[in-house]
């Protein structure tokens, strides 16, 4: 008798792992994976130009962060 409630219980665990499973997948079928759709965004040339103006020392921090501010508004 023990032996076959442990039985139901395995079946009834395996099946809600299983359709938990399908349900999920469903979903993301049906909403789609955003990231690998997602094309890359091509970089600001001014904030380049000021990452490479940081880079190579012709601006201190605290005009790189004033300059990175004002481009991003």
């Amino acid at each position: 008798m023990g032996f076959l409630i442990a039985t139901v219980i395995l079946f009834a665990v395996t099946a809600l792992a299983v359709s938990l499973s399908i349900t999920a997948s469903a979903a993301e079928q049906l909403t789609g994976d955003q990231r690998s759709r997602s094309t890359p965004v091509e970089p600001d040339p001014a904030q380049e130009e000021l990452r490479m103006l940081y880079a190579r020392g012709e601006v201190d921090r605290e005009e790189f962060l004033q300059r990175k501010i004002d481009l991003e508004r």
